[in-house]
């Protein structure tokens, strides 16, 4: 056996050392707890509990406490200064002048069930521009039309396309819903291209979306609620989807109509730069064009004050979509000082909770 102090002993006392670093002081850091439910069931409290759960849970409770600050700055946060313009230095109007919110989306979510929470930020004027893809505004028209229905993820392509049935995930829309859609759009394009040829209308992809919300007249649409609240909808990519086939058909059939997104560029940078003094706020679910569009449009102004992401893509690609916000950051999309949020989750689980916790919760606490 070895004897005290030998060479074992001094290894156990290198072990020993490795193992038990010693700890530095934590007491101050919030600690981790979840919601007990031995005190029944409260959902509020459950959503308040998130933000201590950890991993994705803790990054949704920073997400509603990031869309809570853009909700609830005003300008009468702000201090005024010899250069504040004179327009701006009645306190009565501070106080009434809130954040201007950018809110981007994918057309799944248009597609899924989602598409009643993003009508309803939209309905109660809680946002104040929306980017979205050709599919976020032709699948939301298409459902003041027909339905979608449920489906199943493992549905085989071949199967359904022999059924004349599009699979969305597990969403299936039957193409007589596109059959419906085209007898509807037609005139509508038809009429869009009688007033650019006889009252010389330039037509946009917002004006156009602008008057599809018009011609469906159904409260269940996103598109209807931008119309009747005159909230603009941006969607730079209008031609990739069933409104672009529309769009080819017609241009056969009459050609001329022109669309102009020079117009649109214009339109959406705008939004950015003039809404000083004005603070703006980004809430992005998914990626790509509608996330872009709206970092972008914030660059113009050297970036949005508060910022939200909900999206399943990671960064190891160096896509955008998959961009932690500390990228737009080195882009000047997201001010340095601001505490932007990325939830690493699907949209259609999260999303729905996080307007439940903030903008319909506080809408109910001040009547």
């Amino acid at each position: 056996a070895a004897r005290a102090g030998g060479p074992y002993e001094r290894a156990w006392e290198g072990a020993a050392a490795a193992v038990l670093v010693k700890s530095a002081d934590l007491s101050g850091e919030p600690t981790v707890s979840g919601y007990d439910f031995n005190n029944g069931v409260d959902h509020d409290a459950l959503l308040a509990s998130m933000i201590s759960t950890g991993f994705q849970a803790t990054n949704l409770g920073r997400a509603m406490e990031e869309i809570d600050r853009m909700r609830k700055w005003r300008l009468s946060d702000e201090p005024v200064t010899e250069d504040t313009k004179e327009e701006w230095r009645d306190e009565a109007v501070r106080a009434k002048t809130k954040a201007k919110i950018f809110l981007g989306y994918t057309s799944n979510l248009i597609s899924s069930g989602v598409r009643e929470s993003l009508r309803y930020l939209v309905e109660h004027r809680h946002v104040d521009v929306l980017v979205t893809s050709a599919g976020g505004v032709e699948e939301d028209l298409i459902k003041a039309l027909a339905r979608t229905y449920l489906g199943e993820f493992q549905l085989r392509g071949a199967e359904l396309r022999a059924k004349g049935l599009n699979r969305i995930g597990n969403l299936l829309v039957p193409n007589e819903n596109y059959c419906k859609f085209e007898d509807w759009i037609v005139p509508i394009l038809n009429a869009m291209h009688d007033e650019q040829e006889r009252h010389g209308v330039v037509w946009t992809p917002s004006k156009m979306i602008h008057r599809f919300g018009k011609e469906i007249d159904d409260e269940s649409s996103v598109c209807y609620w931008c119309y009747k609240n005159n909230v603009p909808m941006f969607c730079p990519a209008l031609t990739d989807g069933s409104i672009g086939d529309m769009l080819y058909f017609h241009s056969y059939r009459r050609p001329g109509l022109v669309c102009d997104i020079v117009g649109d560029i214009r339109l959406m940078n705008d939004h950015a730069i003039h809404a000083a003094p004005r603070r703006t706020g980004m809430i992005v679910l998914g990626g790509g064009v509608a996330k872009h569009h709206i970092n972008n449009a914030n660059l113009m102004r050297n970036g949005a004050d508060f910022s939200v992401c909900v999206s399943t893509a990671q960064e190891f690609d160096g896509s955008d979509s998959g961009a932690r916000p500390d990228e737009a950051v080195s882009w000047g999309k997201i001010r340095a000082e601001a505490t932007p949020v990325k939830v690493y989750a699907d949209a259609t689980i999260v999303f729905p909770l996080m307007v439940a916790r903030t903008f319909a919760r506080r809408e109910e606490e001040e009547g």
